[in-house]
């Protein structure tokens, strides 16, 4: 079996983390659906889940980015 290097190690690592952000991001998506709130609560809501999600992909992007420079 190929060793792996200390760039895919971290390449592993972090991705994993970024995957774990997406997956809690889901799980507040649900917690928010079960919820009774009123409906301005419920677009602040969505502002809040859709700000995680734009966060979640430059982060990604810049992983991908980081590594495929390397």
């Amino acid at each position: 079996m190929e060793q792996l290097g200390y760039q895919d190690i971290e390449w592993r690592n972090d991705w994993q983390i970024i995957v774990k952000i997406f997956e809690t991001i889901d799980e507040l998506k649900s917690q928010f659906k079960k919820l009774d709130v009123s409906y301005l609560r419920e677009v602040q809501q969505k502002i809040l889940i859709l700000n995680l999600e734009k966060y979640a992909w430059s982060l990604q992007n810049y992983i991908i980015e980081k590594y495929s420079r390397e």
